[in-house]
């Protein structure tokens, strides 16, 4: 008793207590905006890794995989902030998805409130450019060293592919959007799938099995424009990318 007693009064504990926040929304959101940020800052320093080398540290399999295990414990950091109801899935329901796309896809179980739908998304934006700008400055030496001051969007010299996904000059827009719009769509059948209770898939290991499937989605649809399934992981590090030269070739 005494042991519980005095973690109780611990300093950690008495200032968690008083920074504890009581809107289940906000902390939601905050989890959501820490999660992607951490999602982002994993996820593009890979991408930094396998391009600033000239490909020698990583390969194409290591960054889908490297992906997939980022998500999954992105959400397993959240997991605990975000939950609402142990009876639920703790992850999905309360929070953690890290995607606007994955919200909306809620929203239309009737599971998620527009309203919130919007909240998550904005806080999941300002987490990703967060993350991003995290990334670019832990890079930032390896950067200059291999561009220099040249920050070129798109062509065959083009870098901003450390940030984003932008299409080669050979694939059409029509292409890029139809690629976009059947990785999200698999992105969400499967998510669905993971969590539907009729499945009684154990929920501990509901964000492995979405790594497993973002790791899937890469390996299968990432040549066209590099799976970008997530509107918040494509356009923060796109408007980042903007802010530092490169432009509003960005958004063409």
């Amino acid at each position: 008793m005494n042991d519980a007693k005095s973690e109780m009064d611990s300093p950690i504990e008495k200032c968690r207590r008083a920074l504890q926040i009581k809107s289940q929304v906000v902390v939601n959101c905050l989890s959501e905006l820490y999660g992607t940020c951490l999602l982002l800052f994993i996820g593009i320093g890979i991408v930094c890794q396998f391009d600033l080398s000239h490909k020698s540290l990583n390969t194409w399999i290591q960054i889908n995989v490297g992906w997939g295990f980022a998500i999954t414990f992105c959400v397993y950091t959240i997991s605990k902030t975000s939950e609402t109801n142990r009876t639920q899935l703790y992850t999905y329901l309360a929070g953690g998805h890290l995607n606007p796309a994955i919200s909306l896809m809620f929203y239309t179980f009737g599971k998620l409130p527009l309203i919130h739908v919007l909240y998550y998304s904005i806080a999941q934006t300002v987490g990703a450019f967060i993350g991003t700008a995290l990334a670019y400055t832990l890079y930032y030496d390896q950067i200059w060293h291999a561009l220099g001051a040249a920050r070129i969007a798109v062509g065959p010299n083009a870098t901003a592919t450390l940030f984003t996904s932008m299409p080669p000059e050979h694939v059409s827009n029509v292409i890029a959007f139809y690629d976009q719009f059947v990785g999200t769509g698999f992105l969400a059948l499967f998510v669905a799938v993971i969590v539907d209770k009729r499945n009684e898939i154990p929920v501990g290991i509901h964000p492995l099995l979405v790594g497993f499937v973002i790791a899937m989605i890469g390996m299968a649809f990432g040549m066209n424009v590099g799976y970008p399934i997530n509107p918040a992981r494509d356009f923060a590090p796109r408007l980042f990318a903007a802010l530092i030269g490169y432009g509003p070739e960005m958004f063409t």
